[in-house]
This record gives structure tokens, C-alpha cells and sequence, in this order.
């Protein structure tokens, strides 16, 4: 009993007919005596573990540690597993299974005799996927990150999964590094499992939740082989059996002030542009507006504050050493609404209070900041003829000079096209030049692959030039740089006017005033437009195809338009 209230698990559990007879002896058939499960609160913890995600290999170890606290309070823990979106692996895009995660998570813990849940995650897609489910399914969650993992060197340079992966590519086609280089980089960038080092899109989204309240106070910096985490995971088994007494679920916790604290994080953590998708989404999942406008006014005013990769030069080991995310919040307080309530039951406030910083060089205040305002944002908002729905940059990381530039397009219909004449030397092509890729969108790849870091063709390369103008209505890594233009909304598959644009077009970059546009005559473009056809879809069957069928576009989240908002679903019926 929860306050007077009843267990949700004891309509499974508690009745007298034959059917509770037979959940009461099937769970006794794995092993447990009656008296471990009835009664107690059922945690459910839902995990992502996975032999073909780095990120996750050791979740099956962290959920040992979750139990511990579990029933230390007196719950009864279970494990469930569900779909793993690494990234690297999963193929065409792990933003394709973002959406089946979330449907799986959500009824994963309908379909079971479930009071609250530990959820296991932290590769990119998995923390927006899990709580979106979670969210909608609305039983008691704590988020527990699944950690970044430790520094890396090469060579005596201190290097970042993702941004010196792309880094050492473009030296290795510049031809200032060997092969053998590049192969002896491959076991020492990465030297331990956890998330990207970098202020990737994994510790953007894990940031951002810890602002939200949804995990335990500066959960998402502590280090994946740090002992401290599973010290952490332990207390979340044991906070989630309180919380299920509290009935303290995320629809008391998520508010428009907790999404608004999240982006404060956002965009102080110079984090991904992959963000402005995913916080949009979980907003619309807990019945909050938020839109690209209300992100971009946050990044108006809030500079990059964390000095890491790939708009500053520390990892994520140094800013745990720093004082991680309470440190930075501690700094940021006068931005924040600190009596949003966190997991803990106390609000934000009382949580960072008095929130110590270490090192005052990767954890900066926003007077002293990593980029100023003056020289670039966390996530830029541009909107034109090009986007009229809108696209976003990551304006901090890219070459200053480019944030002004008028060039003539060089338009890709794939990404199969690009490859295959990126580096052809006849490609008529300078620096000033604006490479297009379209048909990378939701519906176009289907799934919005991170094909947005166009590579910078191999005869500019040689010639010294490391940034380029480049637009695409596909998404990018959030642990590369560069004057990137990505999301660009509606995409072409859909008839965007990405769809319009051809090779030879001037297309003009205004990153201050907020502006992309083709300098093409209105006319013409009505004229493009009225010859547009649709590609053909290659998908008659298979997720692919409903994934096509109900994605929204960017701005909106791309969730699947059947699973948004806060309409009620009926709890199963048990017979």
C-alpha cells in the first residue's frame, strides 16, 4: 500500500480468483518466496544493455547495483531489457528506433505489474527513447545515466570520441598523418566503456534531464568506471521505492520551468544540436509547449559555460573532476527556476545549493564564458526560403568568418551521391562554396542518419581549409564542429525547399540575423516546385515504413503523431 493508495502491481497480485493464483504462482516458479513480492512495491528496471553498444556493455552490472537499493527499501526488483540504440552500430540510424524505444518502454511497463521504474540508458537516442515511454506511461521514474567514458590521449594530445575521430579523418585524406596512425588511434581513443568523453549528443541529453529533476543530482557526470557510479545507481534503487510511496511521478516533476532549466543546461554544456529534436519531443509526451524558439531565446542569452569538446578543449572526466553539473547549475542559478521539484522530492535549489567547482577554467560562469555570445551560440535558429519551418547550428563551434557568408550551392540528392564525388577532383568546387545534402530528413533517409557533417572535399583539405558552409535536412554528430546547417524543415522528401535548390545556386548565411535563403527569383521557385514529384518510397512493410508514415518533422519532435500529447490510455484488463 502506497499512502492509503494500492499497489498498481496488486491487480496482479493481490486478488483471490485463479487468475491472481496464477501470477502469484508463476513468479514463485522462478524462485521467490511469497513473501519477497507480495506487498511491495514491483520496480521495474527497464535496461538497455547490449554486447553491440560500448556505451552500455556494463548496464547489466549497474542494474546489480540498482537492486541493491531496491530492496533495501523493500521492493522487489525486475529486470527488463529492452531495444539498445547504440549509436555506430545500429544502421541506418539509431534515430529510426528512437520512437520504437519509447513505444517498447512505455508498454513494457504497462503490460506488467509494474509501480515504478529504473530506467538504464545514456547513448544518445536511449535517454530521450526511455523517457519519452516513461513519460507517457507516467509510474514513478529516476533516469540512471549510464556514464561517459574516461579520457583519452594520443600521442601526448588529449583526444574526444567523435570530435577527433573526425579531426584525424580529414588529416589522414589531407594526407598530414599515415595509415598506420590511424590504425594505432582505433584502440586509444576509446579506452574504457561509458558515453562519448565529449559534450556529445549522449551527455547533452543525460545534462539535460539531471537539470529537469529526472535523475539523482549530478548523476550525468559521474564517469561510467567510476565506483561512485554504481554507488549512485544503488541510491536510485532505493529513491524509486520512496517515490512509488509519494506517488512522485514525472507529470509532478515536468513542467515548463523543469524543460526551461534543461535548456539552460543545453545550451551552458555547448551541447548537441540533436537536443533542440529530443527536448521537444519529451515536452509533448508531458503535455508542456515548447517549441525551437522558446530553445532559441534560452541560447539568445545563455553562453557555453562548460569548457569541453567540441567548443572548448577539456573531457568529461575533467568536468566530473570540476564538480560536474551541480557546480555548473550552482553558477548558472540566477537563470534557473530552482523550486522545480527534482526525483530526490526537494527542488533544484535545495539540490545544488552550495555546489562546490574545482576547476574554474572548465567550469566557467557566464560572465567569464568559453564562447561568448558576440562569437557564437550553442544552437542557432535560422529560418528563410531555404527553411521556413526552421534549421539549427551549433554556431559556437563553427569558424567564426563562415557565420556571415553568401556562396554558391553544391547540392548532393544522397548521401551514396556525395561520397561519390566529394573527393572527385573534377568537382567544381572552392572554399566558398556550399555543399547541400538532401534527402537525409525522417521521412527522406527514413530516420534523420548523422549525415550533416558533409566532409570537406579532399582537394580543399590539401589546400588547408578545415570548415565549409554546409546544409542538409539530415541531423550530425554532436561531437563534431563546423559551420553545420542541420534539420532544415520540411525536408525535401516531403517537398521542402531543400527539394528546389540547385547546384549553382547563391545561397546566403546570415548566423546573427537568423536567416538562410536561396537567392533564387520567387518565381523560379514556383516554377521548381510545380515539376517536384516525391521519390518513391523503397519501404512497402517493415518499421521503416510505419516509421514513414508518422514521423512529424524537426520542430515538432519527430515522434510519431499517434503517440504525442497526453490522451489517456486505458489500463490493461485483467481477466
Amino acid at each position: 500500500m502506497t499512502e492509503g493508495r494500492p499497489l498498481r502491481s496488486a491487480r496482479w497480485f493481490a486478488s483471490a480468483d485463479m487468475r491472481g493464483f496464477a501470477h502469484r504462482q508463476r513468479t514463485q516458479q522462478m524462485g521467490l518466496r511469497r513473501e519477497e513480492f507480495m506487498g511491495r512495491p514491483v520496480i521495474a528496471i527497464v535496461n538497455t544493455w547490449s554486447e553491440m553498444s560500448p556505451c552500455h556493455i556494463h548496464l547489466r552490472d549497474v542494474a546489480e547495483a540498482v537492486k541493491r537499493g531496491v530492496l533495501r527499501a523493500g521492493g522487489y526488483p525486475v529486470e527488463l531489457p529492452a531495444l539498445s540504440v547504440g549509436e555506430v552500430m545500429v544502421k541506418p540510424s539509431t534515430m529510426l528506433y528512437r520512437n520504437f524505444l519509447a513505444m517498447e518502454t512505455e508498454e513494457l511497463l504497462r503490460s506488467h505489474p509494474i509501480d515504478g521504474t529504473v530506467l538504464l540508458g545514456g547513448c544518445d537516442k536511449s535517454t530521450p527513447g526511455l523517457l519519452m515511454g516513461a513519460i507517457s506511461m507516467d509510474l514513478p521514474t529516476i533516469f540512471c545515466p549510464a556514464g561517459p567514458m574516461a579520457s583519452g590521449r594520443w600521442r601526448g594530445v588529449k583526444t574526444g570520441a567523435g570530435t577527433h575521430t573526425k579531426t584525424y579523418w580529414d588529416e589522414l585524406r589531407a594526407g598530414t598523418i599515415s595509415e598506420d596512425d590511424w590504425v594505432d588511434l582505433e584502440s586509444r581513443m576509446t579506452r574504457s566503456i561509458g558515453t562519448c568523453n565529449t559534450m556529445g549528443t549522449a551527455s547533452t541529453m543525460t545534462g539535460i534531464v539531471d537539470a529537469m529533476g529526472l535523475t539523482l543530482p549530478g548523476a550525468s557526470s559521474i564517469p561510467a568506471i567510476d565506483s561512485g557510479h554504481k554507488r549512485m545507481a544503488s541510491l536510485a534503487g532505493e529513491r524509486i521505492v520512496a517515490m512509488v510511496d509519494e506517488d512522485l511521478r514525472p507529470s509532478r516533476i515536468l513542467t515548463r520551468a523543469s524543460f526551461l532549466n534543461g535548456a539552460v543546461a543545453y545550451m551552458a554544456l555547448g551541447g548537441s544540436t540533436n537536443a533542440a529534436i529530443h527536448m521537444i519531443a519529451m515536452a509533448g509526451r508531458a503535455g508542456v509547449a515548447l517549441t525551437l524558439d522558446d530553445l532559441a531565446a534560452v541560447s539568445a542569452r545563455i553562453p557555453v559555460c562548460a569548457n569541453l569538446f567540441p567548443s572548448g578543449n577539456a573531457l568529461m572526466e575533467d568536468f566530473f573532476f570540476a564538480g560536474g553539473l551541480p557546480a555548473l547549475l550552482a553558477k548558472l542559478a540566477g537563470e534557473l527556476d530552482l523550486s522545480a521539484i527534482t526525483v530526490t522530492g526537494r527542488t533544484l535549489g535545495e539540490a545544488i545549493e552550495g555546489a562546490p567547482c574545482y576547476d574554474d577554467d572548465v567550469i566557467r560562469r557566464p560572465d567569464t564564458p568559453v564562447v561568448p555570445l558576440s562569437r557564437g551560440r550553442t544552437l542557432a535558429l535560422l529560418k528563410g526560403n531555404l527553411c521556413p519551418d526552421g534549421a539549427v547550428m551549433k554556431s559556437s563551434a563553427a569558424d567564426p568568418r563562415l557565420l556571415k557568408h553568401t556562396g554558391r550551392a553544391i547540392v548532393f540528392d544522397s548521401n551514396a551521391d556525395m561520397l561519390a564525388r566529394i573527393d572527385d577532383p573534377a568537382l567544381d568546387v572552392d572554399a566558398d562554396s556550399v555543399l547541400i545534402l538532401r534527402g537525409g530528413g525522417p521521412v527522406g533517409a527514413p530516420g534523420m542518419p548523422e549525415w550533416g557533417n558533409l566532409p570537406i572535399p579532399k582537394k580543399l583539405l590539401a589546400a588547408g581549409v578545415r570548415d565549409m558552409v554546409r546544409i542538409s535536412d539530415t541531423r550530425m554528430s554532436g561531437t563534431h564542429y563546423g559551420a553545420c546547417i542541420v534539420h532544415a524543415a520540411p525536408e525535401a522528401a516531403v517537398g521542402g525547399p531543400l527539394a528546389l535548390v540547385r547546384t549553382g545556386d547563391m545561397i546566403r548565411l546570415d548566423a546573427d540575423a537568423g536567416t538562410l535563403d536561396m537567392l533564387v527569383a520567387e518565381d523560379e521557385i514556383a516554377r521548381r516546385r510545380a515539376a517536384w514529384t516525391p521519390p518513391p518510397s523503397p519501404y512497402e512493410r517493415s518499421y521503416a515504413a510505419l516509421y514513414r508514415a508518422h514521423v512529424m518533422q524537426a520542430p515538432q519532435g519527430c515522434d510519431f503523431d499517434f503517440l504525442a500529447g497526453t490522451a489517456p490510455t486505458p489500463e490493461p484488463p485483467i481477466f
